[in-house]
């Protein structure tokens, strides 16, 4: 049998996901973490961003102290999965006996239309609500829509801020979230405007124009490497423990993986998910690396968490499957727990480089 520690494990994205599984990953194998950015970016706080928090990244080196791990500051640009290779904008070639693909989303800029702004653009955005009071035009209902238009109308009220959907706000929600919704967006001067089906930036007029209506996996090496993808998505089809289903030396993790689990059905992208399946990806690597075939992803939703400004905030308490259930907490209490949640992310990623096998403590796993 082959041992783990002589395995070369090269993670590609130093996102929620990619850490996880790095950092899970790093007693049992030679991981190389792929990633260009030295700090890590708190993402589920870009509206924080874009209404002016000033920080919310941490040092990558000061996470990965300790643990092993090597961190390559740069950019994958192709993938050789024939060859288990990976070429790097660095000049460095990788290659490697197991490949992590977290690669993550990004806001999908199909019919945004250019000079639009998106939550990966959250500090350009900033900058350009200083430069003085205009309207705004938020696209997108979802719950990043949401949280921009709370954060944004509260921090900025000389800007006017719409919120454009072309369902129903906060489609994922139970009735009593979205009168919650409604009626805190309604008390921050939000006008939203529910069935408002927009083309593009064009099809607005506002001053300035903030897109979070749809999300694709990030980058095209996959694709271009002969994985099997979602052609709708972009995600890697993945097999029950996470491996690709045509290339089972490449595991996805994270938003880059279509991945599904019995209780939850097909997963979303989130940070909720993103943390359990590159912790779930790494387990499967080491248990296949000890000839032992890798359980299947065991996930379940707990919770939805919705910011709406710095002082009020929605907890939707969800089935299994993610659907939504009447129960909801709301105002300051959801609020704070909602922070905590968002600290939590960096507590687990913390924890793991002390304990690597903290993952039972990652909320839905099991």
């Amino acid at each position: 049998m082959k041992s783990m520690v002589r395995q070369r494990v090269v993670v590609l994205g130093g996102g929620y996901a990619g850490m996880m599984a790095a950092l899970r990953l790093a007693p049992y194998a030679r991981v190389t973490l792929v990633d260009p950015d030295d700090r890590l970016t708190e993402r589920v706080r870009q509206h924080e961003v874009a209404a002016g928090r000033p920080e919310v990244a941490h040092s990558r080196a000061r996470l990965l102290r300790g643990t092993g791990v090597e961190h390559l500051a740069a950019r994958a640009t192709a993938l050789d999965a024939d060859a288990r290779a990976v070429h790097t904008d660095s000049g460095r070639t990788l290659a490697y006996d197991r490949l992590v693909y977290a690669l993550g989303s990004h806001t999908d800029p199909r019919g945004a239309g250019g000079g639009t702004f998106t939550a990966e653009s959250a500090e350009a955005l900033h900058k350009r609500l200083l430069d003085g009071p205009g309207r705004l035009a938020v696209v997108g209902g979802g719950l990043t829509g949401i949280e921009m238009a709370a954060e944004i109308a509260e921090a900025h009220p000389r800007w006017e801020v719409r919120l454009l959907t072309g369902g129903e706000i906060g489609g994922g929600l139970s009735a009593r979230g979205r009168a919650h919704v409604r009626t805190v967006l309604g008390r921050l001067g939000v006008h939203v405007e529910e069935g408002r089906h927009v083309a593009g930036a064009h099809d607005v007029d506002a001053d300035a124009v903030l897109w979070t209506a749809a999300m694709r996996a990030a980058g095209s090496l996959a694709h271009d490497a002969g994985l099997d993808t979602d052609p709708v998505s972009g995600r890697i089809r993945v097999d029950a423990a996470l491996r690709s289903v045509s290339h089972p030396d490449v595991y996805a993790a994270g938003d880059a993986a279509a991945a599904r689990a019995p209780r939850a059905g097909a997963l979303r992208m989130a940070c909720a998910t993103a943390l359990p399946t590159g912790a779930h990806a790494a387990g499967a690597i080491i248990a296949e690396s000890r000839g032992v075939e890798p359980a299947p992803l065991s996930f379940a939703y707990v919770i939805q968490c919705v910011s709406l400004g710095r002082c009020d905030g929605l907890v939707q308490s969800v089935r299994a499957d993610d659907t939504p259930r009447e129960r909801v907490l709301t105002g300051r209490p959801a609020a704070r727990v909602k922070e905590q949640v968002v600290r939590s992310t960096l507590r687990l990623l913390k924890l793991t480089a002390r304990h690597p096998g903290a993952v039972r403590w990652i909320p839905g796993m099991g």
